[in-house]
């Protein structure tokens, strides 16, 4: 694993729940429960009639493009948004490159292996994880921001994040989550007047797509032609594409919009029953406005331990920079399952204490 600072770049949530924990409810991966929806597997499966053809992403790129309202010459589809972190790495000529953490791992440690030497801007806690613009360097060419944040779950005002475009700097949000907020406020993704700036998204969290790996970039059209051409050839293959097409269709936009309510509903119900362990020292950072919670509490690694023995697989948070082993992510599930979350907290944590 690459471990930069003491941090495992590499460790994300999915390892929660491998092997011995497969049988685990799974509070550790911020993919969106019950999915995909069965028109979404009905319309995947269509597509396997024609696989002996070459993908042709041509309709899905134009499907992406209308769905934001632009040119599909600022769209280019992704195998996800991890292999969108790596384009940009290995094809962008930058000379600092800034991360704003704790955030997404994957930005740094696909800037590092591709050769980068990468400094951080570490968002503190007593300000709520919030972003000041003024703390990132000013001759940073390229800077890196999540929004909302993984895992911190704060939703940057657009005015704040968009402080930090400058002439001569690429700007990178990552957007991954921004379709689990209500109305999607703050994004720029459509944005078209901002310079340097580079939008990722990604429709394997809230369609349950991680194992397909879909996702796209939007930017302006020569970092588009800059990103295509360090692609391989067919890059995202014929199932992705059909995935993409109906992703962005009308329908799904209207259930990813009543799927982001009923989280934000389930957020609160998460927090409201969280908070009452405040009096044990457990603290929620909020406002929580993604698909997941960030909770400090002490002795949160034996917490972790007693948890996964009570069934629950919980992400850990000492591998993103800027916090330590008193941090756990949790994602937001429905009520009944919260419901029993937190009954099997409230045992880890007295055992914990115990011991």
């Amino acid at each position: 694993m690459r471990t930069e600072g003491g941090h495992d770049l590499r460790h994300h949530g999915d390892a929660e729940v491998r092997d011995d924990g497969s049988a685990l409810v799974d509070l550790a991966v911020n993919v969106r429960a019950d999915t995909p929806p069965a028109w979404l597997r009905e319309r995947i499966a269509g597509s396997l009639g024609s696989l002996a053809a070459y993908p042709d992403g041509r309709p899905a790129r134009a499907a992406v493009a209308a769905r934001h309202g632009l040119p599909v010459e600022r769209v280019l589809l992704t195998a996800g948004a991890a292999e969108a972190f790596v384009l940009l790495a290995r094809a962008l000529k930058v000379r600092r490159p800034v991360v704003v953490h704790p955030q997404f791992t994957e930005p740094e440690a696909a800037l590092r292996d591709a050769g980068h030497t990468v400094d951080r801007v570490l968002l503190r806690e007593a300000d709520g994880f919030r972003l000041d613009p003024a703390a990132v360097p000013e001759d940073a060419d390229l800077v890196v921001i999540g929004n909302p944040t993984n895992p911190t779950s704060v939703l940057h005002p657009a005015a704040s994040v968009t402080e930090l475009a400058r002439p001569g700097r690429t700007l990178v949000v990552d957007e991954a989550f921004m379709d689990a907020v209500p109305g999607e406020r703050e994004a720029l993704a459509e944005r078209v007047d901002v310079p340097g700036l580079v939008v990722l998204r990604s429709l394997t969290k809230t369609w349950g797509l991680a194992g397909l790996r879909i996702g796209y970039i939007l930017a302006a059209p020569d970092t588009i032609s800059d990103l295509e051409r360090a692609q391989p050839l067919w890059p995202v293959s014929t199932p992705a594409l059909t995935a993409a097409e109906a992703c962005v269709s009308p329908r799904a936009l209207a259930e990813a919009a009543h799927a982001a309510h009923r989280i934000a509903a389930d957020r609160a119900h998460l927090v409201a029953g969280l908070t009452e362990f405040a009096s044990d020292g457990l603290r929620v950072v909020e406002p929580a406005e993604g698909p997941f919670v960030l909770v400090r509490l002490p002795r949160a690694v034996a917490v972790r331990r007693h948890l996964r023995d009570l069934g629950f697989a919980v992400r850990r948070g000492d591998t993103f920079p800027g916090l330590g082993e008193e941090w756990l992510r949790l994602a937001v599930r429905d009520r009944a399952t919260a419901s029993s979350f937190l009954q099997a907290l409230d045992r880890a944590m007295a055992r914990a204490s115990a011991a």
